[in-house]
């Protein structure tokens, strides 16, 4: 077998395409456009690669690698990526922890291992002491995570669906479970009277407002999302904080699927705390256009937008900020939707949108989970992110549950 570093034109598109071939008799999957995986390693469009951080007197900088392996025939038969992601590389960690992701394969866990050990031996040389996997080169809402439940299900914008057997190909090379993801799915039906009275009375108090975002005003609604970020997330284990050009960099990528009234703020006394964001199960669209968007798939895209045919939102990412967690902030805004929701039902074309996936909601965050369950939502796919330690005589430990 033989690897070859991912550098040209063709390499990229053999990057793409292995992945096609590989799902083409998949009914479930759903072909991610290229573009959105070009990104991640273009290091004039992510502004990770920009970063640096100082450890002990040792500059670590962004990096990121990606290769195919092929056979003795010259066929591609598995792709992984690695990195290092300076803002996490010592966050919580006890160890220097770099990332491998976007691993695909075939049916065969000689492969698979020789992948994994690839990305391993990468991050060695460069310091790391282990690896999380298979995970994003940047925020934790795109591409992360191992399918190891709900493969009769499609995957939502930007996270992965994959094969039942990847799950033992991580862990008989040896990764651990860190933490799982749960996606918990609901119809768009209201919440119950008792929950919808504890939002009616933070809704009601002095000071408390509620406001989807104004496209309009995205750099001011950037800064207030990553306040919020910051201080319902950024402290949190294997969290990076954003810096303003994350946050900006984050909702112009964003902006031209935007809808407005999908996206929400709770705020006490003008300043933000709380944000509920959701999108249009873009997949539902993207699915049409065989991973590209030149001209002819975006006039693609922009017909079967108008047709109206996508039902589903999925929520990306949920937060508060904590000294107003618990005070029915985050039912505040779910209601805040529901209400404005309720303006379009009755008009004609009817509201599109009828059921909701919530996204990325980690095993560690019993208080999400919770409120799905609290919302009647049930879970539909879960996802795993391990770990490996290379030290093999080091304790393990998974991800700390948030208090």
């Amino acid at each position: 077998m033989n690897f070859i570093e991912v550098k040209t034109k063709e390499d990229k598109k053999e990057f793409n395409n292995f992945a096609a071939r590989l799902y083409k008799d998949n009914p479930y999957w759903i072909r991610p456009l290229n573009k959105d995986i070009e990104i991640v390693f273009d290091e004039t469009q992510n502004p990770l690669f920009n970063h640096r951080e100082n450890y002990n007197g040792k500059e670590i900088r962004a990096e990121a690698i990606r290769w195919l392996l092929q056979d003795n025939k010259g066929e591609t038969v598995g792709r992984i990526a690695a990195f290092i992601n300076p803002k996490t590389v010592f966050k919580d960690n006890k160890q220097p922890t770099g990332g491998a992701g976007f691993f695909e394969c075939i049916n065969d866990e000689k492969v698979a291992f020789a992948l994994f050990d690839k990305a391993k031996k990468w991050l060695s040389e460069r310091g790391m002491e282990a690896m999380d996997a298979p995970i994003n080169f940047g925020e934790r809402n795109q591409w992360w995570g191992v399918l190891i439940d709900g493969f009769d299900k499609p995957p939502n914008y930007q996270m992965g669906y994959h094969f039942e057997y990847y799950k033992d190909f991580f862990e008989k090379w040896g990764f651990q479970e860190y933490f799982q993801q749960f996606t918990y799915g609901r119809k768009m039906y209201d919440v119950s009277d008792r929950l919808k009275k504890i939002a009616d009375r933070v809704m009601a108090r002095e000071g408390y407002s509620f406001a989807h975002i104004n496209k309009a005003t995205i750099d001011k609604h950037a800064e207030d999302f990553r306040e919020v970020y910051n201080a319902s997330w950024g402290n949190h284990e294997g969290v990076a904080k954003l810096t303003v050009e994350d946050s900006k960099a984050l909702l112009k990528q964003m902006k031209p699927i935007l809808e407005e009234n999908l996206v929400w703020f709770a705020y006490f006394e003008g300043k933000a705390i709380g944000f509920y964001v959701m999108l249009p199960e873009l997949n539902q669209l993207f699915k049409h256009l065989n991973g590209k968007f030149g001209l002819w798939q975006k006039l693609q895209f922009m017909w079967h937008k108008m047709q109206k045919k996508n039902k589903t939102v999925f929520g990306v990412i949920f937060g508060v900020a904590p000294e107003f967690q618990r005070k029915g902030v985050e039912l505040g805004m779910v209601v805040a939707y529901q209400e404005e929701r309720k303006k379009y039902l009755n008009k004609i074309p009817p509201y599109q949108y009828n059921y909701i996936e919530f996204n990325w909601i980690g095993d560690f965050n019993t208080g999400m989970v919770k409120l799905c369950e609290s919302l009647e939502a049930e879970k539909v796919k879960r996802h795993a992110t391990y770990r490996y330690l290379f030290d093999r005589t080091q304790p393990f430990e998974r991800m700390k549950e948030i208090k």
